[in-house]
């Protein structure tokens, strides 16, 4: 049921991902919870004994280590209390069953500091009280399961009355909505009518590969992922077609979706071949001789540095401090900045508990602080803090301004708490500009977006849209600008010229000629310009 749930989610991840409430291109709910179900279903398959409790508690420990974003972190809670309600039993009825749904939605909302009604929370909340009182007359786990999911259903189509930004976006809760596919997939292992993932395929979603492990010349140089969007295709036949263009070749799907990964030095070929069987969207193609050649080089400096760097971690330090970016001008400044650890992440990939965990031990202090600098990546921080016998210090920075702005605050002479209360008042009077582009068709506080406009996001509101990237940055920032303001930060992303962005800053120069203004290269995805304004 664990694995099947995982593959029915990993099948609609990217419908759960459009739910997001605003139209950029970092709705990641899906993916989270994705990865987070994949790590269950991998602890699963890898535990020896066929016991309920065993089996629920690797679950539970699989998605513990393996949350990604509050979605996965609430999700990994679900399944802690689950396996709380099912310790002891070798079966179980369908009362028990709604007990341990009931447990995991207790421990889910405690693990929640301001529980929000109208989000994954009240899905399963709502579907465990009505899965208890199902129980009482019903007895074939089957037809209680199917119960249960229409209830579930129903909770989630009411969350846009509880929550005004998914009435307003036109969204049910997408966390809700991934917990449904869940709930369908686990009713497909029963039933029969949902397919189980394959051994292979229960890994991280991204099927990145551990370069280290190719010797001597890579055969088939690129590797190919896509995912094929068709009413009725033959996998098998489209196995046979494809198994001579190369090797790690991964076809999974069902009828309507199907996953592509495959090794090859024709990628071209293989997508033409897909092709004929419907849409293609998700492609991915990577030069793994350049990955490998990259990683040689690595590896041969990091020997080279190893005997200083495990001198100096032998030596206790009395600050240590992880982040979280994305891009190489953003993670450069944190390491300016001589941050120990920079966990590759933000929008589109929120790292997992056992990313921070990982971190956590590979720094030496007395005291570590962490700066999330994405609201989606408190949770599993916190949880890794909960898991660390360290002292650890989570410091809610929602953005890249926000951590930098607490770290320029930090003081090496002052104490843990001392430092921790400066550096959250530090991130309370930075502003947060972020320009990207909409994925979708929607309205918001009377602005009507289509998709491919440009976005300008002030603190967590779209302030201005538009058409040129430029024209909307300026309006942008003059709707940030206060009699207050000092200093102007521009980080560009990787889809803009170094050209375009002076140009906007010479703008900027002439219209705010009291306010100094520095640029930096970020170099980050998806957000054209991210600005900091104090």
């Amino acid at each position: 049921m664990i694995i099947s749930g995982a593959q029915s989610l990993e099948t609609n991840k990217e419908i759960v991902n459009a739910l997001n409430v605003f139209p950029v291109p970092d709705g990641d709910t899906g993916t989270n919870m994705s990865l987070t179900m994949q790590s269950a279903a991998k602890e699963v398959k890898g535990t020896q004994s066929d016991l309920l409790e065993d089996i629920a508690n690797a679950a539970a420990n699989g998605s513990l280590m393996g949350a990604r974003g509050n979605s996965g972190v609430i999700l990994s809670q679900l399944f802690r209390g689950f396996a709380k309600g099912v310790k002891g039993k070798s079966r179980i009825h369908t009362k028990d069953l709604a007990e341990a749904l009931k447990s995991g939605a207790d421990t889910a909302y405690k693990a929640v500091m301001k529980p929000i009604e109208g989000t994954i929370l009240t899905v399963a909340r709502e579907s465990a009280e009505a899965a208890l009182i199902i129980a009482n007359k019903e007895k074939d786990i089957v037809t209680f399961i199917e119960k249960v999911i229409k209830y579930a259903e129903k909770s989630l189509s009411r969350t846009p009355e509880m929550l005004k930004v998914l009435k307003d976006a036109g969204v049910v809760d997408s966390g809700g909505k991934g917990l449904v596919y869940i709930y369908l997939g686990a009713l497909g292992a029963i039933t029969g009518n949902m397919p189980v993932i394959e051994e292979e395929a229960i890994v991280d979603n991204s099927y990145i590969h551990n370069i280290e492990e190719i010797d001597g010349e890579i055969e088939f140089g690129y590797c190919t992922e896509f995912i094929i969007r068709s009413s009725a295709a033959d996998i098998n036949k489209f196995k046979k077609i494809i198994e001579g263009y190369g090797d790690s070749m991964l076809v999974v799907g069902n009828d309507s979706v199907i996953k592509v990964h495959i090794h090859t030095n024709h990628p071209g070929k293989v997508m033409e071949h897909a092709l004929e069987l419907g849409s293609l969207s998700d492609i991915k193609i990577d030069n793994m001789r350049l990955q490998h050649r990259h990683e040689i080089f690595k590896q041969t400096e990091d020997k080279n540095n190893v005997n200083t760097e495990n001198a100096i971690e032998k030596e206790t330090k009395k600050y240590g401090f992880i982040t979280v970016t994305m891009g190489e001008g953003l993670t450069k400044i944190f390491k300016d900045f001589t941050v120990d650890h920079v966990i590759e992440g933000g929008q589109t990939m929120n790292p997992s508990t056992e990313d921070f965990v990982k971190a956590i031990d590979n720094i030496n202090a007395e005291t570590i602080f962490i700066l999330p600098n994405n609201s989606n990546i408190f949770m599993a921080a916190n949880q890794a803090k909960a898991i660390s016998s360290k002292n650890i210090i989570v410091i809610p920075s929602k953005s890249v301004p926000q951590g930098l702005s607490a770290l320029l605050a930090f003081n090496l002479e002052s104490t843990p708490e001392e430092n921790e209360e400066t550096m959250i008042d530090a991130i309370k009077v930075v502003k947060t500009g972020q320009v990207t582009y909409a994925v979708r068709d929607t309205s918001y506080n009377d602005l009507e977006i289509h998709e491919g406009d440009i976005l300008g996001i002030g603190d967590s509101e779209i302030k201005s849209v538009g058409e040129n990237i430029k024209e909307v940055s300026i309006e942008l920032i003059e709707e940030m600008i206060t009699d207050e303001s000092e200093i102007i930060t521009i980080f560009y992303g990787s889809d803009v010229t170094e050209e375009d962005t002076r140009e906007l800053l010479e703008v900027l120069k002439n219209k705010y000629e009291d306010i100094d203004i520095e640029l930096y290269y970020g170099g980050q995805p998806l957000y054209y310009y991210i600005f900091s304004i104090e």
